[in-house]
């Protein structure tokens, strides 16, 4: 079980430069691992700059995947330095020099000869490293720089520009590889997805918990003294009755559930608790705005 004060340290620690740059090294040997060690002798086509270094590598050839790679991200960075803050552009370039350096040193090939464990593999493997990268104070570059300069000056999400991004290498993809390797490469980015959505909620869950409860302020010190997490009363209505009461509004970690119930059902049992997901949450005790 984590304690407050444990977990004020720990994202005390997240902001730091080595664990960044610690996130940043492991996902990036991650990514490259799974684009050089089984996207390539598959001939799979992932998403992001380092798919479209894979798409040039595979119609072009001359240099190597991480030397694609390292060449066109110089004008993404350009662009980076004028629009986005100093530190997500080192952070980023350090990424994405060090991705280009392992996708280059990498030359072991997993070996799998099924094309759909390939495409599980891959897709987890990669789709880890990017959600490690997420978590850090920058990225490894390429279309997550384009995508957080189109979040600051168009207002366009960054979910919505990785999606066009990725369908125009795909749609690229459709006119000079086989149609059956581009199939077998879009399922790939569904695996993708999915691993990074759950190393993104991993240690990042929240929850929201409302409590309806004739013992407000008995509950509300039992959550200061035994969980130390803010709280919020609002002033409720019973819809059938017309009965004022406060309401208790809390947020907590997933590890801080079980203590919660112990603490609102000890007090009173018949409290009515309502829970529910908040996975993006900003403020004192949880995440800090993350800034570009």
């Amino acid at each position: 079980m984590l304690s407050p004060a444990f977990e004020e340290r720990f994202r005390k620690i997240t902001f730091g430069v080595p664990w960044n740059l610690f996130l940043l090294t492991l996902g990036s040997w991650l990514i490259a691992f799974s684009v050089k060690a089984i996207a390539v002798p598959h001939g799979l086509l992932t998403g992001g700059m380092s798919g479209f270094a894979l798409l040039v590598y595979y119609i072009v050839g001359g240099l190597t995947p991480g030397e694609w790679y390292f060449l066109l991200n110089v004008p993404v960075f350009v662009l980076g330095w004028v629009f986005i803050s100093r530190r997500f552009f080192f952070y980023s370039l350090y990424g994405m020099v060090v991705s280009a350096l392992f996708l280059d040193m990498i030359t072991y090939t997993v070996p799998i000869k099924d094309v759909w464990l390939a495409v599980l593999a891959c897709g987890g493997i990669l789709g880890v490293g990017v959600g490690l990268t997420l978590r850090t104070l920058g990225s490894t570059g390429g279309s997550d720089i384009l995508a957080v300069i189109c979040k600051e000056k168009l207002n366009l999400s960054i979910s919505t520009f990785e999606f066009w991004f990725n369908f125009l290498i795909f749609l690229a993809g459709f006119a000079w590889l086989e149609p059956s390797i581009m199939l077998y490469s879009i399922a790939m980015t569904f695996v993708i997805a999915v691993s990074i959505d759950y190393v993104m909620k991993m240690f990042g869950e929240r929850d929201m918990v409302i409590i309806v409860t004739d013992h407000p302020e008995e509950i509300v010190n039992g959550i200061f003294a035994k969980l130390d997490r803010g709280v919020t009363l609002l002033e409720g209505r019973g819809g059938y009755t017309g009965e004022r009461k406060q309401v208790v509004m809390t947020m907590v970690s997933g590890f801080q559930i079980k203590r919660l119930e112990e603490v609102v059902y000890t007090v009173d049992p018949d409290a009515f608790t309502i829970m529910g997901s908040g996975f993006r949450v900003l403020g004192r005790g949880f995440s800090a705005r993350k800034v570009y």
